[in-house]
Order: structure tokens, then C-alpha cells, then sequence
């Protein structure tokens, strides 16, 4: 009868052994193998071997609930091995998961026990190996503090008891090869944390995820790599158009007809992907797709930042997606969260009974905003699965750029708190230096690792140099949210006309500022919840002057120095506040009303006229890219300026008129002599307005405007004209 120590059975039996791979599977033990396995509720177990298919021996049962030994009759060398297990019901063989190896080299667990993987993706989690000439997934998840983890599933009947892993206690590790696991299964992690409760959690870098409200991840391939194109870095450039449709996927468009389902990442492939190119935007912005429990957030409270959500099918359903919209020229930016995340219990928050990604200290770990949990940015592992989830969406899926959410919140230690309920810095400051350097180390790797890609900051406050790299002192971002133009223009439009004179500097004041950073106007959801209602909403007057009015604040827009962002449905003008849980209205376009037709008509001439005139984007954050004509015609509420592209005489003169009055015979001066055609205008019938304006205007040598020449004009009510120079008539 074998001999073993019956606290190590016990402890194995109840899924309490801390180290099941000292003790189970094959051992030398006084000149002789002797293998143990743990297999609950088996009735017999036979010993095989794995080159022959030879039966070896039969085990003894140790334990009645089904632990078992035997001694290799007549072998002292490790080998290869199987199990015949007589269960109640079947007989099966199978693989023992305690024979095989470490998964992780030594060069695996010194990068993560530093801290300094960049890519920690391709380690922990799950991943599909060969060992020993069996097929199976290699799990890995850092726990440093936890007494046990265990892999549980479908492929164990969720029973914590049977795949215990193994501890790398160089860098806090578990980890545990899992022979004829296959792509789909649902698993999690079951811990026994630190302070001896059981918990169930998600997989921190689970590359997929089953549909809410269940939470499991789900054993899925990393997705292979995607190179970098000089296509889509130049498609990012600085001097390169780009117009920003922000859409949300599940409210995007529905099958009302089908108990008002969302469509599927691949429906949207054909459907969103055909109306961005038809409506000539550049890219398309996903509020975030990470996985996250509730719908209300948005995707803006996620807890699988590895796994696109499951919502609207698979990661290689999203990765369809991606594609198709670069097929047709689209880049792909993600709203990107990596500020906090939900307290749910099978996610990060205090994962292995300690605060391991969060902040112990509720004063720096808890956002009173939201009710989430702040990252400890000063904590390598944590910086080392955030940068590493930047890269994976950019490798991995082809993602053109990161649009990073609530940049505020993370530089300021005090954001949104009173005094005494935020702690200083070292230097006894507000600004949070780990967050900072954070930032500056993310987009540094990114900017080293995949050259075409951007990253975007939504930063609503004044800290200085968002848009610079870190060499001179900067946060390294390629873009930031125009907040103050946004917040200026939107107040300044929603005066009505007879009192925007007494606002003018409103529309004026963005370009004291205008090159500062790298700007993006966003137009974007914020605008359009919360009882902000529509942007047309916001617009003052009766229906036609609701629609003029928001028609000459896009035309503004798209010509004021800047990228430009816009949220799906105000390119037609919907009228309602957007619901986040149903379709657009896009029945406002059909029938004979012409209003939101024209809408959405200029907004695509708008971004056609803009992606044909390198005047309008190429020179958009130096003041040689720009020149006001007239910013103090405060009377007629009227705003001129020049816009310039790099090659000498390509401009064009851009006029806006914020009253439903009339202008004719309005002298505006002008930079050269020459014809000056119409290329643009808001007040066009085409748009449904009521089609005032000019053809060709011929600049005479008429001072105005501290100008040599000018032209005599009609300026329409609450428009936006667009004019071209050339030298001569055609």
C-alpha cells in the first residue's frame, strides 16, 4: 500500500494545496517513479503509456473521492504518460495536467516580475500550445497574493478543485497547461485570495468574453499581427484631413423589425462602413468596445479591456469589421479607458484580496463621479497592462488610434473632490505625477512601436503642452479635444441672433489659442445627453432658422483650423437627445420634409469640399495656416477669414453671417486681385435653405478690410459661404 502524507491528500481533495505540482503527477521517489492524480468522483484509474498506448499499471485509490497513486513497475526515467479513468458512467482517456511543464521561461517571468513587458499579452491569459505533442491552452494570470488560483470551466465542470496552478513566485504568476481545451469555452479564475475568501474573476487579458449579463471570459486565440502601413500613418498626419464620425455600435442603427436587435460587427462592416465613406468622414470613432457589464455606461466603464465586446459577436467578427473600414480607406479610432474601471466582483477590484490594480486609499483609488476605481499608475505591473492594451488593439485588430476618455481626471489628484478628500502628491501639489508619466510612457511606446498610430486626449482643462512630446516637456498625445472652442461656439449659437453681438468674442477667442496644440473640434456625444438635447435643439428661432443656423456653424466649423469630430445623427439633425438604447431617427429622412435631408447633404459636401482642399487642413496648427479678414464686424455678427494650404495662392475665404439677415452689397476685402467663386453655401436650396448667395465675384482695387482689393457681396442670412480664387474667370 502506498504511503502518502495524508494533509497534502486532504489539502488536495479540498482544493486548498498551494503547490499541487510538488505533489501531483510523476515523481522520483526513493529510486522510483510513482505517479498521483487528483480526479474527483472516478471509480478507477489506469496508468498508460503515451508512445506505446500500453497499459502500465493500475492506481490504488488513496481517497474515496478520488485521489490516486501507483508505482512505475520497472522505471526510473520521467516519460510520457495517460490516464484511463472508469467514471460512473464512461470510461475516457485522458491527459494529466499535472505532467506537463512550466509554460513561462525564465525571460518571461523576468520581464513581468520587472514590470517592463510591453507586451504582457503574450504571456498571461490564454494561449494555444503544442506540448508534447498535445494540443491544449496555456493559462496564466498574475495573483501575487493569492493562496491558490485555479483554471475552472467547462472543461472541469467548474470545480476549483481540479486544475490548481502552478506559482512563479519570481513575479506572482500562476499558471497551468490545460491539454484538449478548445476556442469558445467558458472560463474563469477561482482564488482563494489573501485573506482566505473564495472569489470568481474574469481573466484581466481574456481576448474574448460571453454576452452580458453572464461574465466569464472565453478561451480564445491571440489575433494575429497586423503590420503598419505608410497608407494609414500618412492618413494620420498632422497635414492630412481628417473628419471624425463618433459613433455608438448599438445605437448606431437597429433591426426594429427584429425586436429592435443591433446589428452585427459584420452587418456594420457593409452598413456603417458604406454611409462613413458615402458621407466622405475620414474615420470612425467607437465609443469604447472593450467588454463591460452594463449598457447604460456606454462601454465607458469596461472590465475586459483585452475583449472586443460580445454584444455584437466574435473578436474575429470585430477584427471583420476593422478591415472592412480600411478596405475602403477609413481608419478606426477606439475610445480608449484607461482611467478606471468598475467595482463588479468578477473583475480587477481587489483580485486577489489585495488593491492590486486599484489605489488602497479610497482619497486616490475611488472616482465619486462614476463609483469606479482608479488605476495605481505607480505600480509597473498595472502601467505594464494598460500600455500593453494600447499596443494590443493597435497590433492585433490594425487600430488606427486611441482617443484616451477623461485625461482631466488622471492629471489632477484633486479632480472633482473637496479639500480632505484627495491626498498631495510628494511635492505636496494636485497634479498626479505616476498618472503623468504614464501618459508620457504610453505614448512614447506607442509612438516607437507603431509610428502610424495617433492617440487623441479628451482633456477639458488648461495644462500645458497635451499635444508635445515628452522631450519638451509634454504628454506626447498626437491630438487634443478643443474643450473651450467646443463649450465658446455652442454658447455663442444658442444666443438668439439680436444678442450675439454682445458675444461675439465667443467665436473669436478659440484662435488666441488655436495653435497651441494639435486640436480636434469635437461635436461629439457629450453634447447631445444628459437634457443637453440635439444640436438642433440648441439652435435658437423658428424650424428654418433652427436648421440655417446649424448648418453655418458646421460650415464654420469645417473651416476653422482644427480636425473635426462629429457624433452620428447630427449629420442629419436629429431632434430628439440620443438614446443609447435605440436607433437613430433615421425616418426624419424620409418623406417630403427637406430639412434633414439638407442637413446631412452639406455635411457631405462639407467633408468632400474639405478632403479636396488642402487650404482647409493642411497648415492646421501654425498661424501661417490662417488670417482673419474681419473678427470685429460685431454690428452684422459677421466672421471672415482666410485659410491656407502651402502652396502659394491655394486659400480660400471663408464668410459666416450668425443673422437672419440678409447682406447685400457687402464690401469684403480680399488678398489678391483675381475671381473668387462660390464653392459652398449653407443657404444653398440644395441644403433646403433659400438659395441666396453669388456665382463669381471679380476682386476690384477697392480698399476694404486694410486690404488693396475687395469684393462686393451677397452675404445670405445665417450662412456660411466658401470662396475660391483664381487668377482669371474660367
Amino acid at each position: 500500500m502506498i504511503q502518502l502524507d495524508s494533509a497534502q491528500v486532504a489539502a488536495v481533495c479540498a482544493g486548498q494545496h498551494a503547490d499541487p505540482f510538488s505533489f501531483l503527477g510523476m515523481h522520483l521517489l526513493d529510486n522510483s517513479l510513482q505517479v498521483r492524480a487528483w480526479l474527483p468522483d472516478a471509480l478507477q484509474c489506469s496508468l498508460i503509456d503515451a508512445k506505446s498506448g500500453k497499459q502500465l499499471a493500475q492506481f490504488e485509490r488513496i481517497d474515496e473521492r478520488g485521489f490516486f497513486a501507483v508505482v512505475v513497475p520497472r522505471r526510473k526515467n520521467f516519460f510520457s504518460y495517460r490516464l484511463r479513468v472508469e467514471w460512473p458512467n464512461q470510461s475516457v482517456e485522458i491527459e494529466d495536467a499535472y505532467r506537463f511543464p512550466p509554460v513561462l521561461g525564465e525571460m518571461d517571468l523576468w520581464l513581468l516580475a520587472e514590470g517592463n513587458q510591453l507586451r504582457p499579452y503574450e504571456r498571461l491569459g490564454t494561449h494555444f500550445r503544442n506540448i508534447d505533442g498535445v494540443d491544449g491552452v496555456a493559462f496564466a494570470v498574475w495573483a501575487p497574493n493569492a493562496r491558490r488560483v485555479s483554471v475552472v470551466g467547462d472543461f472541469n465542470y467548474w470545480d476549483g478543485r481540479r486544475h490548481v496552478m502552478r506559482l512563479r513566485r519570481e513575479c506572482g504568476v500562476w499558471e497551468i497547461f490545460l491539454p484538449h481545451v478548445v476556442e469558445g469555452q467558458a472560463y474563469k479564475y477561482e482564488i482563494i485570495d489573501q485573506h482566505g475568501v473564495l472569489q470568481i474573476k474574469a481573466d484581466p487579458y481574456g481576448f474574448s468574453a460571453e454576452l452580458r449579463p453572464a461574465t466569464a471570459s472565453r478561451v480564445a486565440r491571440l489575433p494575429a499581427w497586423v503590420a503598419g502601413t505608410q497608407t494609414r500613418k500618412d492618413a494620420n498626419a498632422l497635414n492630412a484631413p481628417v473628419s471624425i464620425y463618433e459613433v455608438h455600435l448599438a445605437s448606431w442603427r437597429r433591426r426594429t423589425e427584429e425586436g429592435n436587435r443591433w446589428l452585427s460587427y459584420r452587418e456594420l462592416a457593409d452598413e456603417l462602413v458604406q454611409y462613413t465613406k458615402y458621407m466622405g468622414f475620414t474615420h470612425i470613432e467607437l465609443l469604447p468596445i472593450n467588454e463591460h457589464p452594463f449598457d447604460g455606461s456606454w462601454g465607458y466603464q469596461p472590465l475586459g479591456l483585452y475583449a472586443p465586446t460580445s454584444r455584437f459577436g466574435t473578436p474575429d467578427d470585430f477584427r471583420f469589421l476593422v478591415e472592412a473600414a480600411h478596405e475602403h480607406g477609413i481608419g478606426v479610432i477606439l475610445d480608449w479607458v484607461p482611467g478606471h474601471f468598475p467595482s463588479d466582483q468578477h473583475g480587477l477590484a481587489e483580485f486577489d484580496g489585495s488593491h492590486l490594480y486599484e489605489h488602497s486609499d479610497p482619497r486616490e483609488g475611488f472616482h465619486q463621479d462614476w463609483n469606479t476605481l482608479i488605476y495605481n499608475f505607480g505600480r509597473n505591473e498595472v502601467r505594464n497592462y494598460l500600455i500593453g492594451n494600447a499596443l494590443y488593439w493597435l497590433e492585433r485588430y490594425g487600430i488606427d488610434g486611441l482617443r484616451v476618455d477623461a485625461v482631466a481626471s488622471m492629471l489632477y489628484r484633486d479632480y472633482s473632490r473637496k479639500d480632505g478628500e484627495w491626498i498631495p502628491n510628494q511635492f505636496g501639489g494636485r497634479e498626479n505625477l505616476e498618472a503623468i508619466e504614464f501618459m508620457r510612457r504610453m505614448n512614447e511606446v506607442v509612438g516607437v512601436e507603431r509610428g502610424e498610430a495617433i492617440t487623441l486626449a479628451e482633456e477639458s482643462t488648461a495644462f500645458p503642452s497635451v499635444s508635445r512630446p515628452p522631450a519638451m516637456g509634454g504628454l506626447g498625445f498626437h491630438y487634443k479635444w478643443n474643450m473651450g472652442w467646443m463649450n465658446d461656439t455652442l454658447s455663442y449659437m444658442q444666443e438668439d441672433p439680436i444678442n450675439r453681438k454682445y458675444h461675439h468674442h465667443k467665436m473669436t477667442f478659440g484662435l488666441v489659442y488655436a495653435f497651441t496644440e494639435n486640436f480636434v473640434l469635437p461635436l461629439s456625444h457629450d453634447e447631445v445627453v444628459h437634457g443637453k438635447g440635439s444640436l438642433l435643439e440648441k439652435m435658437p428661432g423658428d424650424t428654418w432658422q433652427k436648421f440655417a443656423n446649424l448648418r453655418a456653424y458646421y460650415a464654420y466649423m469645417w473651416a476653422h483650423p482644427g480636425k473635426k469630430l462629429l457624433f452620428m445623427g447630427c449629420e442629419f439633425a436629429q431632434g430628439a437627445e440620443w438614446n443609447f438604447d435605440a436607433s437613430l431617427d433615421w425616418h426624419l429622412l424620409e418623406g417630403e420634409n427637406p430639412w434633414h435631408r439638407g442637413v446631412q447633404q452639406l455635411v457631405r459636401d462639407l467633408n468632400h469640399v474639405y478632403r479636396a482642399s488642402p487650404a482647409l487642413y493642411q497648415i492646421d496648427f501654425d498661424h501661417r495656416g490662417f488670417e482673419w479678414i474681419s473678427h470685429d464686424d460685431v454690428e452684422n455678427s459677421i466672421f471672415s477669414f482666410v485659410r491656407k494650404g502651402e502652396q502659394d495662392g491655394d486659400f480660400i475665404v471663408v464668410v459666416s453671417n450668425f443673422t437672419p439677415v440678409p447682406r447685400h452689397g457687402y464690401r469684403l476685402g480680399v488678398p489678391r486681385a483675381g475671381v473668387y467663386t462660390e464653392i459652398l453655401n449653407t443657404d444653398s436650396a440644395f441644403y433646403a435653405g433659400s438659395n441666396s448667395g453669388n456665382v463669381k465675384l471679380s476682386a476690384e482695387g477697392i480698399a476694404a478690410h486694410a486690404r488693396e482689393n475687395s469684393i462686393c457681396m451677397t452675404i445670405p442670412p445665417l450662412a456660411t459661404l466658401y470662396l475660391r480664387w483664381s487668377e482669371n474667370a474660367c
